[in-house]
């Protein structure tokens, strides 16, 4: 009876939204913008900006108004109603992201609040729904990271046209909820303050709130300060100097030195380090990564959170930071760390927890997660002309398969580091059959010469009978 009920009431306040914007839908709408409805197996945000004007920045916010119609989900109530909606203001975000039909959002509430049992903040985005979203954000959680964002399904209509389905997501910013350290303040010029409390992102945008310093003789590494955002001079300097020291102690010459570690919490970056590698992620050395750091005297650099996951969907042959080449981006640091011995062995000490238990649990995860998207995900393939045969089930499908190859291929390839202590050997200095491997300890072949191994292979340091050899690009 109770089950009837819930369902009749679905029914009702979908047939209820869709009245409500189907008269406010503008003459010149196109008909897939006003002749869809909700699909009634989510909650719906209504959102309504100051005079209906549309959202075309993502820097200036839009004064808005917002209300929360849980549609029978249990354990949700209401959020405001129609006739009593509350203020926010609403802008774009996103890089590639916003050049799209389909926009992404920043939503920033008048006041904090709860929102879909998720904890109490002020800020919050709406992103386009992916299956990758759902397996890296759930996966961050089951590797035990510091913090990882939240998200819940929703439908959303703006200024009464029904902009189908988003993931209403906890963004990435320093908060008793969210990145829970101490948080620095702008403008901030006490030495001792200025060393703790920051929150920082390596990123491959253009973008105010950055500085950028050489990372090695072939790139430079672009930092985004988030928290604090106005820098003082004397912040400034510190945070260019405290990566300018971090760059030199990870490209030392001595892998077994341990100074990098006094700057970077070595689990926390193995955590990230397997997460990336089992999503099979190109962009995860290379941008959005995110890094923290709290107060104190012994507070060091902690890797994550994550964010903007994406999975290569590919037979995986080797760790995804080596695919640069195909790819075309740049891993930063992670070529030299994991040289490290203790890296390696932080690395084994993680996965040794987490699998293969823990992320035998995802597979279930993103099948209660993405399949009651089904009918949502239909109605938002319709509004943006997506293509249809992308239903939930095959989605989820297409994420498990990857993650199982991922999965068993790094469990197969565990880093080690069993050369770290071999010095670099010149080259010339090798005759006969050459053994060749990379400094995973992965085997890349047998040659005739040390002359025939370097024409074959690209720039970089290599393992050619138990010596270690640099390799110039361009040879």
């Amino acid at each position: 009876m109770t089950h009837s009920i819930k369902t009749a009431g679905r029914m009702l306040s979908a047939m209820l939204a869709f009245l409500a914007f189907s008269v406010s839908a503008k003459a010149d709408e196109p008909a897939s913008a006003s002749a869809l409805s909700v699909s009634g197996t989510l909650p719906v945000m209504y959102i309504d900006t100051e005079n209906g004007s549309p959202v075309v920045s993502k820097e200036v916010y839009l004064n808005a108004s917002y209300w929360l119609d849980p549609m029978g989900a249990a354990g949700m109530e209401p959020i405001g109603n129609v006739n009593e909606p509350l203020p926010m203001q609403i802008r774009g975000r996103g890089h590639s992201s916003w050049k799209g039909p389909k926009k992404p959002y920043k939503l920033k509430l008048a006041s904090k609040t709860p929102l879909m049992g998720m904890p109490e903040n002020k800020h919050w985005a709406l992103l386009k729904p992916t299956e990758n979203t759902v397996a890296g954000l759930r996966l961050g959680k089951l590797m035990g990271m510091a913090w990882t964002p939240d998200f819940k399904p929703v439908e959303v209509v703006l200024n009464g046209d029904y902009i189908g389905l988003y993931f209403l997501t906890e963004t990435i910013r320093i908060g008793e909820n969210r990145v829970n350290i101490y948080e620095q303040q702008d403008g901030e010029t006490d030495p001792e303050l200025i060393r703790g409390g920051w929150l920082v992102e390596v990123d491959n945008y253009r973008d105010d709130c950055q500085i950028t310093i050489p990372e090695n003789d072939r790139w430079a590494l672009t930092l985004r300060y988030h928290s604090p955002e106005s820098l003082s001079q004397a912040q400034l300097k510190w945070l260019t100097d405290e990566f300018k020291a971090i760059n030199a102690a990870i490209y030392s010459a001595d892998k077994t030195s341990s100074e990098w570690e006094s700057y970077i919490d070595v689990e926390s970056m193995a955590r990230y380090f397997i997460l990336q590698e089992v999503m099979d992620n190109p962009d995860g050395f290379h941008g959005s990564f995110y890094l923290h750091k709290d107060s104190g005297d012994d507070a060091r650099w902690v890797a994550g959170p994550v964010w903007d996951l994406v999975c290569y969907n590919r037979e995986k042959t080797d760790y995804t930071f080596r695919m640069k080449v195909h790819y075309g981006f740049t891993p930063h640091w992670i070529g030299e760390i994991i040289q490290y011995a203790a890296f390696c062995k932080a690395v084994r000490a993680v996965w040794s927890v987490v699998y293969p238990e823990r992320l035998n649990e995802l597979f279930g995860i993103i099948d209660s997660e993405v399949l009651r998207l089904d009918a949502a995900w239909r109605n938002d393939c319709k509004r943006w002309n997506d293509d249809p045969e992308q239903t939930a089930q095959l989605r989820a499908d297409r994420i498990k398969n990857a993650l199982r190859r991922n999965i068993g291929w790094f469990d197969s390839h565990l880093p080690e580091s069993p050369y770290a202590s071999v010095p670099v050997s010149p080259l010339g200095s090798q005759t006969g059959p050459v053994e060749v491997y990379n400094l995973q300890g992965i085997r890349i072949g047998v040659y005739g010469s040390e002359a025939e191994a370097v024409s074959r292979l690209g720039g970089g340091t290599y393992i050619m009978n138990r010596r270690k050899v640099r390799v110039p690009d361009g040879m």
